[in-house]
């Protein structure tokens, strides 16, 4: 590799970062609007415990608040120098994404945590199985769970987000 192509690869890189603004502003609304979208539907379906309620409607709004700079990184490096189309669709791909992955993150740290008293001791081998399997059962259970409370409200917010950095200068 030439030291130009370094060059080159850095500046990309560089200019997909999003600026300070856009960053904070937009992980404070993505996490309300994540954390507002499993409240509604958990008071929708009638949990009968609010402690229970409180902590699922945080843990969403703690897997938006990260989820949201980094899929905004993403789509612009995906969709750097291309057209709106690109944009509006790695902005929809890469937000989704990230904001899944890292709130499913959450819940098998929050799963984990759980059954923690029950694993063998810290860095056996043991350990890392029930901790695999641990963390991958989790992740399953709340792709199978999880995501339903994303609907409607996460899906709109989704749109409108993928529309508004659709609009962005590139």
């Amino acid at each position: 590799m030439t030291p130009y192509a370094a060059t080159l690869n850095v500046n990309y890189v560089r200019r997909a970062l999003p600026g300070w603004r856009a960053t904070l502003f937009g992980s404070f609304l993505w996490a309300a609007t994540m954390g507002t979208s499993a409240l509604i539907n958990l008071l929708l379906d009638n949990w009968v415990t609010p402690e229970k309620i409180h902590t699922v409607s945080l843990l969403f709004a703690g897997g938006g608040a990260l989820a949201f700079p980094v899929g905004l990184f993403a789509a612009r490096l995906v969709s750097l120098g291309r057209g709106r189309e690109v944009a509006f669709a790695a902005a929809m791909v890469c937000l989704a994404a990230a904001t899944i992955g890292l709130t499913a993150g959450f819940y098998a740290l929050q799963y984990r945590s759980y059954y923690a008293e029950w694993h063998a001791p810290v860095f056996t081998l043991t350990w890392g199985f029930q901790l695999a399997f641990t963390m991958a059962v989790a992740s399953y259970q709340f792709m199978v769970l999880g995501i339903r409370l994303y609907f409607p409200l996460g899906f709109i917010a989704l749109f409108a987000a993928s529309l508004w950095f659709a609009q962005q200068r590139r």
